[in-house]
Protein backbone atom coordinates (compact mmCIF):
# COMPACT_ATOMS: atom_id res chain seq x y z
CA UNK A 1 0.00 0.00 0.00
CA UNK A 2 0.78 3.67 -0.32
CA UNK A 3 1.25 6.14 2.08
CA UNK A 4 2.12 9.90 2.13
CA UNK A 5 4.69 11.19 4.45
CA UNK A 6 4.78 14.93 4.97
CA UNK A 7 7.66 16.79 7.28
CA UNK A 8 8.95 20.12 8.94
CA UNK A 9 11.55 22.18 9.79
CA UNK A 10 14.98 19.92 10.02
CA UNK A 11 13.14 17.27 8.79
CA UNK A 12 12.11 18.63 5.47
CA UNK A 13 15.38 20.14 4.95
CA UNK A 14 17.19 16.21 5.40
CA UNK A 15 14.67 14.37 3.74
CA UNK A 16 14.96 16.78 0.90
CA UNK A 17 11.09 18.14 0.02
CA UNK A 18 8.00 18.75 2.06
CA UNK A 19 6.40 15.41 1.13
CA UNK A 20 7.08 11.97 -0.32
CA UNK A 21 5.31 8.15 -0.85
CA UNK A 22 6.11 5.45 1.12
CA UNK A 23 5.31 2.03 -0.52
CA UNK A 24 4.45 -0.44 2.44
CA UNK A 25 3.24 -4.18 3.37
CA UNK A 26 -0.84 -4.69 4.08
CA UNK A 27 -0.79 -4.15 7.69
CA UNK A 28 2.13 -1.64 8.10
CA UNK A 29 1.82 0.75 11.36
CA UNK A 30 2.91 4.07 11.85
CA UNK A 31 5.96 2.54 13.36
CA UNK A 32 7.02 0.81 10.52
CA UNK A 33 6.49 3.44 8.46
CA UNK A 34 9.15 5.12 10.27
CA UNK A 35 11.63 2.01 10.25
CA UNK A 36 11.23 2.23 6.41
CA UNK A 37 12.09 6.34 6.32
CA UNK A 38 15.24 5.56 8.72
CA UNK A 39 16.36 2.80 6.26
CA UNK A 40 15.80 5.01 3.33
CA UNK A 41 17.34 8.41 5.30
CA UNK A 42 19.85 6.67 8.08
CA UNK A 43 20.55 10.86 8.91
CA UNK A 44 17.01 10.76 10.67
CA UNK A 45 18.17 8.62 13.55
CA UNK A 46 18.86 11.80 15.30
CA UNK A 47 15.11 12.17 15.44
CA UNK A 48 14.36 9.22 17.35
CA UNK A 49 14.08 10.58 20.97
CA UNK A 50 11.92 13.71 19.81
CA UNK A 51 9.91 13.28 17.11
CA UNK A 52 6.32 12.81 16.86
CA UNK A 53 4.61 11.09 14.44
CA UNK A 54 0.56 12.13 13.69
CA UNK A 55 -1.59 10.08 11.13
CA UNK A 56 -4.41 11.79 9.27
CA UNK A 57 -3.63 15.27 11.12
CA UNK A 58 -3.87 13.77 14.59
CA UNK A 59 -0.94 12.85 16.81
CA UNK A 60 -0.74 9.04 16.69
CA UNK A 61 1.18 6.22 17.98
CA UNK A 62 3.99 4.10 16.56
CA UNK A 63 1.48 1.10 16.93
CA UNK A 64 -1.26 2.43 14.94
CA UNK A 65 -1.97 0.57 11.85
CA UNK A 66 -1.81 2.21 8.58
CA UNK A 67 -4.35 2.14 5.33
CA UNK A 68 -4.12 2.83 1.73
CA UNK A 69 -3.54 6.82 1.20
CA UNK A 70 -3.14 7.28 4.88
CA UNK A 71 -1.12 10.61 5.49
CA UNK A 72 1.92 10.41 8.19
CA UNK A 73 3.35 13.42 9.42
CA UNK A 74 6.89 13.60 11.37
CA UNK A 75 7.21 16.66 13.76
CA UNK A 76 9.96 17.50 15.41
CA UNK A 77 9.60 19.57 18.85
CA UNK A 78 7.81 22.59 17.69
CA UNK A 79 9.09 25.87 18.44
CA UNK A 80 6.78 28.14 16.70
CA UNK A 81 9.46 28.33 7.96
CA UNK A 82 7.99 28.01 4.68
CA UNK A 83 4.46 26.45 3.67
CA UNK A 84 4.33 23.48 1.07
CA UNK A 85 3.21 24.75 -2.20
CA UNK A 86 -0.01 22.88 -2.25
CA UNK A 87 -1.13 24.47 1.37
CA UNK A 88 -1.95 27.64 0.16
CA UNK A 89 -5.64 28.03 1.90
CA UNK A 90 -5.35 30.33 4.01
CA UNK A 91 -6.92 31.39 6.37
CA UNK A 92 -7.99 28.73 8.16
CA UNK A 93 -10.38 29.23 11.14
CA UNK A 94 -12.14 27.80 13.70
CA UNK A 95 -14.61 28.91 16.55
CA UNK A 96 -11.75 30.33 18.55
CA UNK A 97 -8.39 29.77 16.46
CA UNK A 98 -6.95 30.74 13.19
CA UNK A 99 -3.78 30.36 11.13
CA UNK A 100 -2.76 33.10 8.65
CA UNK A 101 -0.23 34.51 6.57
CA UNK A 102 -1.78 38.40 6.79
CA UNK A 103 -0.58 40.62 9.58
CA UNK A 104 -2.09 39.90 13.05
CA UNK A 105 -4.37 43.08 14.22
CA UNK A 106 -5.02 42.75 17.78
CA UNK A 107 -7.99 45.44 18.04
CA UNK A 108 -10.82 44.00 15.70
CA UNK A 109 -10.13 40.70 17.69
CA UNK A 110 -10.44 42.37 21.11
CA UNK A 111 -13.68 44.40 19.99
CA UNK A 112 -15.37 41.40 18.86
CA UNK A 113 -14.24 39.15 21.82
CA UNK A 114 -15.39 41.76 24.57
CA UNK A 115 -18.52 42.11 26.12
CA UNK A 116 -20.52 43.90 29.38
CA UNK A 117 -19.94 41.04 31.73
CA UNK A 118 -16.04 40.75 30.98
CA UNK A 119 -14.35 42.02 34.03
CA UNK A 120 -10.56 41.20 32.96
CA UNK A 121 -9.83 41.26 28.97
CA UNK A 122 -6.35 39.79 29.01
CA UNK A 123 -3.99 40.29 25.44
CA UNK A 124 -0.66 38.29 25.04
CA UNK A 125 0.68 39.34 21.82
CA UNK A 126 4.12 37.20 20.37
CA UNK A 127 6.59 39.71 19.12
CA UNK A 128 9.63 39.47 16.33
CA UNK A 129 12.75 40.33 18.67
CA UNK A 130 15.66 41.49 16.65
CA UNK A 131 18.13 39.16 18.56
CA UNK A 132 18.35 35.19 19.57
CA UNK A 133 21.21 33.12 20.25
CA UNK A 134 23.75 36.30 20.86
CA UNK A 135 23.28 36.98 17.15
CA UNK A 136 21.21 39.65 15.16
CA UNK A 137 18.13 38.22 13.92
CA UNK A 138 17.13 39.91 10.34
CA UNK A 139 13.95 38.10 9.90
CA UNK A 140 11.42 35.15 10.84
CA UNK A 141 9.86 32.07 9.15
CA UNK A 142 6.80 30.22 10.43
CA UNK A 143 6.12 27.04 8.73
CA UNK A 144 3.00 24.94 10.15
CA UNK A 145 1.34 21.72 9.62
CA UNK A 146 -2.04 23.62 8.98
CA UNK A 147 -5.06 22.17 9.46
CA UNK A 148 -3.66 20.03 12.28
CA UNK A 149 -2.37 23.48 14.01
CA UNK A 150 -5.61 24.91 13.43
CA UNK A 151 -7.67 21.96 15.00
CA UNK A 152 -4.78 21.87 18.25
CA UNK A 153 -5.40 25.20 18.70
CA UNK A 154 -9.29 24.69 18.50
CA UNK A 155 -8.83 21.99 21.00
CA UNK A 156 -6.15 24.44 23.17
CA UNK A 157 -9.58 26.62 23.36
CA UNK A 158 -12.30 24.06 24.47
CA UNK A 159 -9.89 22.83 27.09
CA UNK A 160 -9.01 26.31 28.32
CA UNK A 161 -12.90 27.61 28.40
CA UNK A 162 -13.73 23.83 30.60
CA UNK A 163 -10.43 24.25 32.87
CA UNK A 164 -10.59 28.00 34.14
CA UNK A 165 -13.19 30.32 35.10
CA UNK A 166 -13.19 32.01 31.40
CA UNK A 167 -15.81 33.09 29.77
CA UNK A 168 -14.09 33.26 26.11
CA UNK A 169 -11.09 33.03 24.29
CA UNK A 170 -8.94 33.32 21.02
CA UNK A 171 -6.24 31.71 19.62
CA UNK A 172 -4.32 33.90 16.33
CA UNK A 173 -0.93 32.87 14.84
CA UNK A 174 0.74 33.72 11.73
CA UNK A 175 2.80 31.53 8.98
CA UNK A 176 5.35 32.49 6.42
CA UNK A 177 7.94 35.59 6.94
CA UNK A 178 7.59 38.01 9.76
CA UNK A 179 9.68 41.29 10.29
CA UNK A 180 11.43 42.47 13.41
CA UNK A 181 8.64 44.08 15.68
CA UNK A 182 5.46 41.95 13.72
CA UNK A 183 3.50 40.15 16.00
CA UNK A 184 3.38 36.02 15.60
CA UNK A 185 0.86 34.50 17.79
CA UNK A 186 -2.24 36.37 19.37
CA UNK A 187 -3.56 35.04 22.46
CA UNK A 188 -6.88 36.86 24.10
CA UNK A 189 -8.84 35.60 26.88
CA UNK A 190 -12.00 37.36 28.09
CA UNK A 191 -13.41 36.88 32.01
CA UNK A 192 -15.15 38.04 34.96
CA UNK A 193 -11.99 38.13 36.82
CA UNK A 194 -8.56 39.34 36.41
CA UNK A 195 -7.22 36.04 38.06
CA UNK A 196 -8.62 33.52 35.73
CA UNK A 197 -8.08 35.45 32.80
CA UNK A 198 -4.21 35.47 33.35
CA UNK A 199 -4.49 31.86 34.53
CA UNK A 200 -6.26 30.55 31.90
CA UNK A 201 -3.52 32.99 29.01
CA UNK A 202 -0.71 31.44 30.55
CA UNK A 203 -1.78 28.32 30.05
CA UNK A 204 -2.58 28.76 26.64
CA UNK A 205 0.37 29.99 24.84
CA UNK A 206 2.86 27.78 27.61
CA UNK A 207 0.70 24.65 26.19
CA UNK A 208 0.64 25.53 22.45
CA UNK A 209 4.40 26.32 22.02
CA UNK A 210 4.69 22.80 23.29
CA UNK A 211 1.57 21.12 21.27
CA UNK A 212 0.86 22.51 18.65
CA UNK A 213 2.62 21.82 15.22
CA UNK A 214 4.45 25.49 14.54
CA UNK A 215 8.08 25.64 13.59
CA UNK A 216 10.21 28.87 13.61
CA UNK A 217 13.30 29.55 11.56
CA UNK A 218 15.47 32.49 12.63
CA UNK A 219 17.63 34.33 9.85
CA UNK A 220 20.89 35.88 10.68
CA UNK A 221 23.57 37.91 9.08
CA UNK A 222 25.80 34.61 8.62
CA UNK A 223 22.81 32.36 8.31
CA UNK A 224 19.89 30.42 9.34
CA UNK A 225 18.78 28.03 12.47
CA UNK A 226 15.67 25.84 13.09
CA UNK A 227 14.42 27.15 16.23
CA UNK A 228 15.19 24.82 18.98
CA UNK A 229 11.85 23.32 19.94
CA UNK A 230 10.19 22.37 23.56
CA UNK A 231 10.08 18.82 24.19
CA UNK A 232 6.43 17.30 23.27
CA UNK A 233 4.18 16.56 26.43
CA UNK A 234 4.42 13.24 28.24
CA UNK A 235 0.85 12.55 26.82
CA UNK A 236 2.35 12.75 23.28
CA UNK A 237 3.71 9.02 22.20
CA UNK A 238 6.88 9.21 20.36
CA UNK A 239 9.02 6.84 19.35
CA UNK A 240 11.93 7.06 21.72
Amino acid sequence: MRVRVVCFGGIRELLGGPTLTLELAEGASVGDAWAELLRLHAGLARYQRSVALALNQSFASPAEPLHEGDEVALLPPVSGGLPAPAEEDLPLATAHARLQREAILAEPVMSALQRPEDGALVVFEGVVRNHSRGRRTLYLEYEAYRRMAVAEMERLAAEALSRFAVRDVRLVHRVGRLEIGETSVLILVASAHRAAAFEGCRWLIDTLKKKVPIWKKEFFEDGAVWADGEPFPPEIPRLG
